[in-house]
C-alpha cells in the first residue's frame, strides 16, 4: 500500500475519539484484517503465528460481547 492509498480519517468532533472507542468503531474491519493476517500466515505454513492474530481477533470479539451484553 502506498502513501497516496491510504486516507486519513476526519473524524467530527462528535464521533470516538479515544483509541477503545475507535478500535469499536471500526471493530469489523480490525477483525477482518487480523484473519487475513493470519490466513497469510497459514500460506506462509506458520501455524502458531496464525494463531497468534486469531487470537487477537477471538479476545477482541469477545470483549465487544461482554461489553455488549453489559449495557
Amino acid at each position: 500500500m502506498s502513501a497516496q492509498d491510504e486516507q486519513p480519517l476526519d473524524l467530527p468532533p462528535d464521533q470516538p475519539q479515544r483509541v477503545g472507542e475507535i478500535a469499536e468503531l471500526f471493530l469489523g474491519n480490525i477483525l477482518f484484517a487480523l484473519e487475513r493476517t493470519a490466513m497469510a500466515m497459514d500460506a506462509e505454513s506458520k501455524p502458531e503465528d496464525a494463531a497468534f492474530y486469531r487470537g487477537i481477533g477471538r479476545t477482541l470479539a469477545e470483549a465487544h460481547g461482554r461489553s455488549r451484553h453489559a449495557r
